[in-house]
């Protein structure tokens, strides 16, 4: 785990290009550029930083990595309903209306339900291909990074203001 800060670091610094958003741009193309650099930096990083921190034998990881593959594309599909519902927000935050607000909220909440459905689906699958304390472990780092970059998205999309 030595490793792990420091690797959350770099994501930080990876992460921060997508300032835009907390600028108020109304530009729709920036803000997807910033999304989409912003999704390929934790890609490129995550998968570093899992097989640094979870101890695989050569036997688990090639059983692991297959699924894990698999756990990631899902993870994304997921995330880019999540990030559809940033970039409507962030190109409509001036003139959002109540209805709207409502509807980018309850989108927002479907994603975290089907987030949430996803690692409960993946659960088992890891089971098969790692001992449970490293599917613990890797479950933990994993949920770390998503949490990371849901703060870094968080706190650079401007609140709703009355």
């Amino acid at each position: 785990m030595k490793h792990f800060l420091g690797s959350m670091l770099i994501l930080l610094v990876a992460a921060g290009c997508s300032t835009v958003m907390a600028q108020g741009a109304a530009n729709t193309a920036e803000i997807d550029k910033d999304l989409q650099l912003m999704r390929r930096d934790l890609r490129s990083e995550k998968k570093k930083i899992i097989a640094v921190n979870v101890p695989f034998t050569d036997v688990e990881a090639t059983k692991f990595w297959p699924v894990y593959d698999q756990y990631a594309a899902e993870m994304t599909r997921n995330y880019d309903s999540f990030y559809g519902v940033i970039k409507d927000y962030a190109a409509n935050q001036k003139t959002l209306t109540d209805a709207q607000a409502i509807k980018m909220i309850k989108q927002w909440a479907d994603v975290q339900v089907q987030l949430t459905q996803t690692r409960q689906k993946y659960i088992p699958l890891f089971e098969k291909v790692a001992p449970g304390r490293k599917v613990a472990l890797f479950l933990q780092i994993d949920r770390r990074l998503y949490g990371l970059m849901d703060l870094q998205i968080a706190s650079a999309i401007p609140l709703v203001i009355e």
